[in-house]
């Protein structure tokens, strides 16, 4: 893949919505977002994990990711809108809270090598060296991604973290 429009997103379910089960929102996500990939269009498995920094009693989480060399022509900021109204399209909205149990959580963890820190983005994604929940996915499609940053690869980021998250393969 062209690692200068390489796109790395992660993918995340813990509230069913309209009928379907998580694995069902994750699945039609993945649909979704291939729109915006030129080639390379590659899935993660999709995995059950323990919520991390959320609410007390709040759902395991169905986690997967994506990676894909992006569309001609499309900017981060296109693409961060566009999965907005994705995660909208499946019931999210109302007043926005950090890891509040939600339908579907879709966020832009690196667009080529784009940096932005504002408000509404961070690229890369701040917390994902820290996250199994998004590693575990990550190193399974893209293993020797130098994250942003680190001069460190997926597989050794994922490596180096201690947590005593719960990841575990479903599909």
């Amino acid at each position: 893949m062209n690692r200068s429009s390489l796109v790395l997103i992660g993918i995340g379910s813990n509230l069913p919505w309209a009928g379907g089960s998580c694995v069902d929102i994750v699945h039609a996500a993945f649909e979704s977002l291939r729109t915006f990939a030129r080639d390379g269009y590659r899935m993660s498995s999709i995995y059950r994990t323990s919520p991390v920094d959320c609410p007390p009693d709040s759902a395991d989480f169905i986690n997967a990711a994506v990676a894909f060399n992006a569309v001609e022509g499309l900017t981060p900021e296109q693409l961060l809108r566009e999965v907005k109204a994705l995660e909208r399209s499946f019931g999210r909205g109302g007043v926005w809270q950090r890891n509040a149990p939600r339908p579907l959580d879709v966020d832009v963890l690196t667009f080529g090598n784009e940096q932005r820190n504002t408000a509404e983005f961070t690229l890369p994604h701040a917390r994902v060296t820290q996250r199994a929940f998004v590693l575990v996915p990550l190193a399974e499609i893209a293993p020797d991604h130098v994250w942003p940053g680190t001069q460190m690869t997926v597989s050794e980021l994922l490596a180096k973290l201690d947590t005593d998250e719960c990841v575990e393969r479903l599909v």
